[in-house]
């Protein structure tokens, strides 16, 4: 059995509450919703590598918050995995 991996998401304001509502509905866990849809969109995405960078791409600021991520790391201001 493959090993599961651990993925902390943080939703904006409407979607949190749009999955709170949802979950609300539908009578589940908010968590079990939201994995339950997010392995479903994954299922669903095309792995295509023009597609995934096009997906990229639309994510609001994802190419800023990479870039200050890069330069966390180059400035120091990173904490090894180890050290959580």
């Amino acid at each position: 059995m493959p090993e599961s991996g651990r993925v902390n998401v943080t939703l904006d304001e409407e979607h949190a509450a749009k999955l709170a509502r949802l979950a609300e509905r539908t009578q589940i866990q908010e968590g079990t919703l939201a994995r339950s849809l997010l392995s479903q969109a994954l299922d669903d995405a095309d792995l295509d590598a023009h597609n995934v960078v096009d997906l990229l791409d639309g994510i609001p600021g994802a190419f800023e918050r990479a870039r200050r991520g890069l330069e966390d790391v180059q400035g120091g201001r990173t904490v090894a995995l180890n050290d959580l």
